[in-house]
């Protein structure tokens, strides 16, 4: 008999939240404004960060200034060829969102955590991310190698992706295994990044076992997409697993 699993950190994270705001009364992570309920940033300034709107990249999500008439694809996508369907950033780069994307990665800052998971789930009011709604298709967030998981102590992409099941009533699924540790990638072009990610993802037996009952698609989850090559490569890992659809959900386009 397999042991008792400890509860989800959702069952207890709202009276904890109740206690914890007594002893520690928070603070908006931007302007330090008096919040309540757990919030880590106030109603003015998650409202004042810049939404991805259109016109915008269909492939990879960049923002473009002006006017353009329909669907396109930027000058970097028109000649590449992509693991996934679309990516979907929820906000455009600002240096704000980047300082709390970064507070919670490098920082170790959790709590901004929700608040990122809800302005990625903003993403899901484009038209295109109906058939996931609709066909449950599970929330697959970019995993980290052990050896920085066990630095950082936690994954950010699986902790966005958390907080995006609660607002989108999708599951999440860990269904890739980091399994070749890479190099820092931010020095790198495209093509490098690339080749230097190529064979670095690999699908678990989770991963495994949805497909077996069902392939229809899959949602990759990571906070920032920048080339887009690491979303590529784990998109083609799930593809080659046996998912017939992946498409990308991050809460900024770098």
């Amino acid at each position: 008999m397999s042991s008792p699993q400890p509860p989800e950190p959702s069952a207890w994270r709202g009276p904890l939240d109740r206690v914890l705001d007594l002893i520690y009364p928070p603070l908006c992570a931007l302007c330090g404004a008096n919040l309540t309920r757990g919030r880590a940033l106030c109603d003015a300034c998650g409202g004042a960060l810049p939404r991805l709107a259109e016109p915008f990249c269909q492939s990879c999500g960049e923002a473009f200034p002006g006017k353009i008439a329909g669907p396109f694809a930027c000058p970097n996508c028109s000649d590449l060829s992509f693991a996934f369907e679309f990516a979907r950033p929820a906000m455009v780069r600002d240096d704000l969102t980047l300082e709390l994307i970064h507070r919670l990665k490098y920082n170790r800052d959790i709590s901004l955590a929700a608040e990122l998971g809800r302005l990625a789930s903003e993403a899901f009011t484009d038209p295109r991310l109906a058939r996931a709604l609709d066909g449950s298709w599970p929330l697959v967030p970019v995993p980290l190698h052990r050896r920085r998981l066990q630095y950082r102590h936690f994954n950010q992409a699986e902790e966005i992706a958390r907080v995006l099941a609660r607002h989108t009533g999708l599951p999440v699924l860990k269904a890739l295994r980091r399994i070749r540790r890479t190099d820092t990638q931010t020095r790198l072009t495209r093509k490098q990044r690339m080749e230097n990610l190529r064979d670095a993802f690999q699908i678990t037996r989770r991963g495994r076992r949805w497909i077996d009952s069902s392939a229809t698609g899959a949602v990759l989850i990571d906070d920032v997409l920048t080339t887009g090559s690491t979303v590529h490569e784990c998109a083609a890992t799930l593809r080659r697993a046996g998912f017939r659809k992946v498409v990308v959900v991050t809460v900024m386009r770098g």
